[in-house]
C-alpha cells in the first residue's frame, strides 16, 4: 500500500513497521543479475571458484541483496524519487545453494522522523538463514 506523502509523515511513529518482504533467490536470479549489472565475478556462479577463495558457496551479489532490500520501502512510499539516501554495511554473505537457493527477508521500520524537514529514516532488518546480512541499512525518505 503506497503512502500518500501529504498525510503519511504525520501518521508515522518511530518503531512502526511499514513494510515486510521475503525473496527467494536461486542461481537463475544470479545469472540474470550478472547480465544486467555486468558483474560476472565467478564467485556468483561457480562453486569451485567460490571454494578456491575460501567462500562457503556461490554468493548473491551484494548489490542485488541491497536492491531487493529497499524495494518494500519503495513500494510503500510509491515513488522511488522520494528515496534521497540509502546506505548499508555488508555484514554477511548470502549463500545461494544450487538446489534450495536462499531466502532473504526484509523488515522496514521507522527509525527517525523530522517533521520540520519533512523526512523520515527507515531502518531495514535484512536476514538470511536467521542472521542479519546488512548492517546499519537505512533509507532516507522525503515527504515534501
Amino acid at each position: 500500500m503506497a503512502a500518500s506523502p501529504a498525510h503519511a509523515l504525520a501518521s508515522l511513529t518511530v518503531g512502526d513497521e511499514i513494510a515486510t518482504a521475503s525473496y527467494h533467490l536461486d542461481r537463475g536470479n544470479l545469472v540474470r543479475y550478472a547480465g544486467a549489472s555486468g558483474d560476472f565475478n565467478a564467485i556468483h556462479y561457480r562453486d569451485d571458484i567460490a571454494a578456491e577463495v575460501g567462500l562457503p558457496g556461490v554468493l548473491a551479489h551484494g548489490m542485488l541483496t541491497m536492491g531487493l532490500s529497499v524495494q518494500p520501502v519503495v513500494d510503500w512510499i510509491g515513488d522511488p524519487g522520494r528515496v534521497f539516501d540509502y546506505q548499508v554495511k555488508f555484514t554477511r554473505p548470502v549463500v545461494v545453494d544450487p538446489k534450495t537457493g536462499a531466502q532473504v527477508s526484509v523488515s522496514a521500520k521507522v527509525g527517525a522522523i523530522d517533521l520540520e524537514a519533512q523526512t523520515a529514516r527507515v531502518d531495514l532488518t535484512v536476514t538470511y538463514d536467521e542472521a542479519t546480512v546488512l548492517g546499519k541499512a537505512q533509507v532516507q525518505l522525503s515527504f515534501s
